[in-house]
């Protein structure tokens, strides 16, 4: 058993345990059950219930989510609109999210599939110095995907 103040009492039985609690107008609350003996303390059970809400909200406040973000182009992709979707790309990665690039083939692009490798391979030159691979370049179905995950996690807060 622990006191409220966090010295140890010694080893009780149950009953014992719950007439210190009450003579001190406290609450007898097991912390951890597996262990041998169970420890248990002596406190206020609301503050504690309180205390704990509260410490469980700021980690759930200072959790970041990484989210997939995707970036679509196709073969005959423009400079100007590659260079728009890279910028985008670029932010996405310095909020801390991955991105997947994907290169989309119709009818009869499939038979050039080496522009679509080229595009990709220009969007990693591109993003080289703030991003890592993570999935390399690979064929599913009709598009070309590849996914970068930034190098530092969360480096620009919105």
């Amino acid at each position: 058993m622990i006191d409220q103040d966090g010295t140890q009492l010694g080893i009780f039985l149950v009953k014992d345990g719950l007439r210190l609690a009450n003579e001190r107008n406290l609450d007898l609350v097991e912390i951890a059950p597996k262990a041998d003996p169970p420890v248990c303390k002596i406190i206020n059970f609301g503050k504690f219930k309180y205390e704990q809400q509260k410490r469980d909200k700021t980690q759930k406040k200072n959790q970041f989510i990484s989210l997939l973000k995707e970036i679509r182009f196709h073969p005959n992709t423009d400079v100007h609109d590659f260079e728009f979707k890279t910028k985008h790309a670029i932010s996405f990665l310095e909020e801390g999210h991955k991105v997947k690039a994907a290169v989309l083939f119709k009818g009869r692009e499939m038979a050039y599939t080496n522009l679509g490798e080229d595009i990709l391979n220009r969007f990693i030159e591109r993003i080289k110095d703030i991003a890592k691979i993570e999935s390399p370049m690979k064929m599913e179905g009709r598009n070309m995907n590849i996914i970068v995950v930034p190098l530092k996690t969360k480096t620009k807060k919105k």
